[in-house]
């Protein structure tokens, strides 16, 4: 299995969808898209929910005559699935009459298939980039979103801003046939995972990943790879997972950030898994997948 292909079993990846970048400057085609019967807007509500269906394994696709004139106005593009169909994000102070529940982005991408969960993420973070990019970081002045929703322009000093992503490496750290695994702070006594953390300016990821575990744990790599990435909205980030070699077991004190970090063996974590007396992140993360496919290595 290639890195394409371990990236797509991730919740929030494989979104088939055209973003359609030469749309979101042509005022007359996102008047009109905006207008359309058949266009679907994705409603993203406080606290990073979605409009959802019943059930909420699906999003609920509000159309152009359940909003108002100003909400199809402000509506952000998405873009277009294969066959045509415009996509917008509108955001909502709560949630409207008519069937359908706020759902969570977490919640989504356990039920939702990759569409729908992909879309969720997409509409999630777009929405919490418009909430945070309402200034101007250079002038204080109000902005102005443009560009079908994906640019910030300051009113005064003509800065612009555009939609960011935070870099994060996460990683699962090997020695012969043990993996180093860590516990947060707060987590439950069973619930361990791989080590992450935010790549830091003028850092490359490789870079990212030997400061990080050394930081966390005290570890040394002395190889990485790449294994798959992940979006990651909460709020705005980017999880680049990576398998690493260490070049020995030896650890010490940390920075603070986890409780514990222990290594453990494939069948320490089996047995583990099989008793209750440990636990995984969830299914749909990166995290759970360098450790499901470590899990299935055979040495």
């Amino acid at each position: 299995m290639n890195a394409s292909q371990r990236s797509a079993r991730n919740a929030y990846a494989g979104l088939g969808l055209d973003r359609a970048h030469a749309h979101r400057s042509d005022a007359v085609w996102l008047d009109t898209a905006r207008e359309d019967a058949c266009t679907r807007f994705v409603l993203t509500l406080p606290d990073t929910k979605l409009w959802a269906n019943a059930t909420g394994d699906a999003l609920q696709w509000l159309d152009a005559a359940a909003l108002d004139a100003g909400q199809r106005a402000r509506a952000s593009l998405l873009g277009l699935d294969a066959a045509g169909v415009a996509y917008f994000q509108v955001v909502g102070a709560k949630a409207p009459a008519g069937p359908g529940q706020a759902q969570g982005l977490r919640a989504l991408a356990a039920g939702a298939d990759a569409f729908h969960a992909g879309l969720a993420a997409y509409a999630a973070a777009l929405a919490h980039w418009q909430r945070t990019s309402r200034y101007c970081p250079a002038c204080g002045a109000a902005t102005e979103h443009d560009d079908g929703g994906h640019r910030a322009r300051c009113l005064r000093c003509g800065l612009s801003q555009f939609p960011r992503t935070d870099p994060a490496v996460i990683v699962l750290v090997e020695h012969a046939d043990a993996a180093l695994l860590g516990r947060k702070p707060g987590w439950p006594r069973e619930r361990f995972s791989t080590l992450a953390g935010f790549v830091e300016p003028g850092e490359t990821l490789e870079d990212a990943v030997r400061r990080e575990i050394a930081e966390e744990s005290g570890a040394v790599i002395r190889a990485c790879d790449y294994h798959s990435s992940q979006p990651w909205p909460f709020p705005a980030s980017l999880m680049l997972g990576f398998t690493a070699q260490a070049t020995s077991r030896a650890l010490a004190a940390g920075d603070g950030e986890l409780a514990e970090v222990r290594w453990f063996t494939r069948a320490e974590l089996r047995a583990g898994l099989a008793d209750g007396s440990l636990s995984l992140p969830p299914g749909f993360s990166v995290a759970y997948h360098l450790i499901a496919d470590w899990l299935e290595q055979t040495h």
